[in-house]
């Protein structure tokens, strides 16, 4: 054998024992992280089996795919004062103002009979079917926190419905709420603070189909209302400006992509909460501790 080979063979060899070294060394600081840190490896765990890329996507493609229906169904035949309401809602939301106001403004400042006849009985009642797709989506979320499996159909079809038409109601509440009711945003950020720890905290309750306690799901509850309160801190800031430079530059499918955008961001950040709040509850000191569903 030449030198060389030789050379070329105790290089490698080295260079393997110093690979089997690293191993060993991250091997054990992995299990010094468990033992010291289970909840982070719990969660690293927890959130790479949820896929949460995957489920937000899919959640915001259901939103998207729901609200243009019934955003027709809501022009054609909500009374004035909802119309009103929501158009206030959406300005407070996402801070909307130029073009992208009066676009929406064009959809819901008319409920005129042409757009009712055009929708029709029949569209409503695809509108709100198809909606349900959405608590589908969300009920999967929940579900995948807390890997529990999916109920039976009659457990949950009317919790789909219920969840929906409450969401709707919120969102119409959604412009009074953050203006504190006319007593400014003082008091209109933190009632809106409350007010979506409530409504996550239910969402999740009414969606597992009763099958967590109330107090386990506290945490997601409160991890998802601050999140979704500081994204519509930013939405205000960001959203007015790309929805008008969009609608300027590509007409109304650049708002499309500029909305499903925020949209997908929004709904990983649901997921991500939520599943934050799953992991956290065994942890806390809640007095009734949640069943082990693994």
């Amino acid at each position: 054998m030449s030198p060389d080979a030789g050379g070329r063979r105790a290089w490698r060899a080295r260079w393997a024992a110093r690979a089997r070294a690293w191993h060993a060394r991250v091997a054990r600081l992995r299990a010094a992280a468990e033992r010291r840190f289970p909840v982070i490896t719990e969660l690293t765990a927890r959130l790479l089996s949820a896929n949460l890329l995957e489920a937000g996507t899919r959640l915001a493609a259901q939103v998207f795919l729901t609200a243009v229906p019934l955003l027709f169904v809501v022009a054609a035949f909500a009374p004035h004062d909802v119309r009103s309401a929501l158009l206030a809602s959406a300005r407070g939301v996402f801070g909307l103002n130029g073009a992208a106001e009066r676009q929406l403004r064009e959809v819901h400042g008319t409920g005129s009979e042409e757009l009712r006849q055009t929708t029709g009985a029949i569209g409503v009642v695809i509108a709100l079917l198809s909606a349900t797709s959405t608590s589908r989506a969300m009920a999967r979320i929940c579900e995948r926190a807390w890997r529990l499996p999916r109920p039976a159909a009659r457990t949950a079809v009317w919790r789909w419905f219920a969840w929906l038409v409450t969401w709707l109601g919120a969102l119409v509440l959604q412009g009074p709420l953050r203006d504190g009711f006319g007593a400014g945003p003082a008091v209109g950020v933190p009632l809106t603070l409350v007010s979506d720890i409530l409504l996550w905290w239910w969402t999740q309750w009414l969606l597992l189909a009763s099958r967590v306690a109330w107090r386990p799901l506290l945490p997601g509850a409160v991890l998802t209302a601050a999140a979704m309160t500081a994204l519509s801190a930013t939405a205000r800031l960001y959203m007015p400006t790309a929805l008008n430079r969009s609608l300027a530059t590509y007409g109304s499918l650049g708002s499309v992509f500029t909305m499903q955008s925020w949209l997908i961001a929004t709904c990983v950040v649901v997921a991500f909460t939520l599943t934050t709040g799953a992991v956290l509850a065994p942890v806390l000191p809640l007095r009734h501790r949640p069943p082990s569903f693994e």
